[in-house]
């Protein structure tokens, strides 16, 4: 297998795992805010971190569900930024390989 195709495998995989995380995390966060968790809950920074690193896909899907942070303006533009980002490497990344 060339290395293309190897880089393409391992960033697909980087995706799924840090989106899958950014999933949870916007699920558990939500749960800490219903019980006014106060200071336990998780910061804004790692949410849109992790969402800009890799799991914007996750951190919209489970922003979706949990219905977390929705009326923040900042998260959107994130998060939606964050998705445009990593489809076009993802993108850039087949079109190199084909």
């Amino acid at each position: 297998m060339e290395y293309k195709k190897i880089l393409l495998i391992v960033y697909i995989c980087y995706l799924a795992l840090m989106s899958l995380i950014a999933f949870f995390l916007f699920l558990k966060d939500k749960k800490m805010a219903t019980k006014n968790s106060g200071p336990n809950r998780i910061k804004e920074k790692t949410l849109l971190g992790i969402c800009a690193f890799g799991g914007a896909l996750g951190g919209f899907i489970g922003r979706i569900i949990a219905h977390h942070k929705t009326n923040k303006l900042y998260f959107s533009f994130t998060i939606y930024l964050s998705i445009l980002l990593q489809l076009g490497v993802l993108g850039f990344m087949i079109y190199m390989l084909f």
